[in-house]
């Protein structure tokens, strides 16, 4: 074979093998070209996530997977990252409904949303009150309002959890249209996170065994007291009461046991009224929290200061007076709450 044949020959290799390349590519973009503008598959009529800041996209790829978007988290976080937007990615919460496209989705994160509205849930609530500001919340859509408590917390991934003081007191934003369902998740990984959070940086030595009891002996100490400097004080009191087999005695519980029968006038015979949550006629701590509490309640229950004083009663200026014998106790009630001198 001459040298001129061969050298037409190569040619027409590489000629031929640029062409299959070309080709690949060419059927690689149209194929990403049609995924890109293809309608997701969605678990749902509607799949909701909350991006909170500072989240990677990475991680948002894969919130949508599990929030029940059917692909690939790494083709997700691919197509957000090679469009060159994944860094503008904002913070809040969506929902997506059928026949979004992957472009779509990421055009709705990155333009974000222009009007955003705000629930404030304030530390002391209930779960009935926190309820109750969800309904009222505007442009919020009502998803939970018909359900039991127990099938609002399977909806939100605490299957058999109560929900009493399960959920974190904050101001939540949320985009207009999104469901009540997601500001009860986020809010309940909030208290999560932060009941881990305390836990972890425990006292040695309480007479608590689980961070359950922890949180319902923080909001104890929430509705106990709206002073600062007297929350780590009411702790270490009620748990010199746990560690000696004292009774709390605590009057926020026997009104949670009440219910809706309390008048907001606590009687003698309602302190003998038994309930799962009377602390008067009951050992130890009740059996669910009996509000939300906050932050600083929370870090007091599993930091408490060190006291020997076994009682405490409201000075009526917000703060308490602290005793340690009952003879003491007794005196102070007679001076802040009967007049006395």
């Amino acid at each position: 074979m001459s040298a001129k044949s061969s050298w037409s020959r190569l040619v027409f290799l590489l000629g031929t093998v640029a062409l299959v390349a070309l080709a690949a590519v060419a059927v690689a973009v149209g194929s990403v070209a049609w995924w890109l503008h293809r309608p997701l598959e969605l678990a749902g009529a509607s799949v909701e996530l909350s991006i909170e800041p500072g989240t990677s996209p990475r991680e948002v790829a894969r919130g949508w997977v599990d929030a029940g978007v059917q692909a690939s988290p790494r083709l997700l976080y691919e197509w957000f990252r090679w469009s060159g937007q994944a860094r503008r990615i904002r913070a809040g919460s969506y929902e997506i409904e059928t026949g979004v496209s992957p472009r779509s989705l990421l055009d709705k994160m990155v333009q974000g949303d222009e009007t955003l509205e705000a629930v404030r849930l304030i530390e002391g609530w209930t779960f009935r009150q926190f309820r109750e500001a969800l309904a009222r919340a505007p442009h919020l859509k009502q998803r939970a309002a018909g359900m039991s408590e127990a099938d609002l917390m399977a909806a939100i991934g605490a299957t058999g959890q109560a929900a009493e003081g399960r959920f974190f007191p904050d101001t939540y934003l949320y985009s207009r249209g999104v469901s009540d369902l997601t500001v009860l998740k986020r809010a309940h990984r909030a208290m999560t996170g932060r009941l881990a959070a305390v836990w972890s940086e425990r006292a040695e030595d309480l007479p608590l065994k689980h961070p359950d009891e922890a949180l319902i002996l923080a909001s104890i100490v929430e509705k106990e007291t709206g002073a600062e400097a007297d929350r780590a004080q009411i702790a270490g009191v009620f748990v010199n009461r746990l560690r000696i087999g004292m009774p709390l005695q605590t009057d926020p519980t026997v009104i949670y046991g009440l219910g809706a029968s309390f008048d907001g006038n606590l009687r003698k015979r309602d302190l003998l009224q038994d309930t799962p949550w009377n602390t008067y006629t009951r050992n130890g701590l009740p059996p669910t929290p009996i509000a939300m509490p906050g932050l600083a309640a929370l870090r007091a229950a599993v930091r408490p200061q060190g006291t020997r004083s076994l009682y405490f009663v409201a000075r009526g200026d917000g703060g308490s007076a602290f005793s340690q014998t009952l003879e003491e106790h007794n005196r102070a009630v007679n001076r802040y709450q009967r007049g006395g001198r």
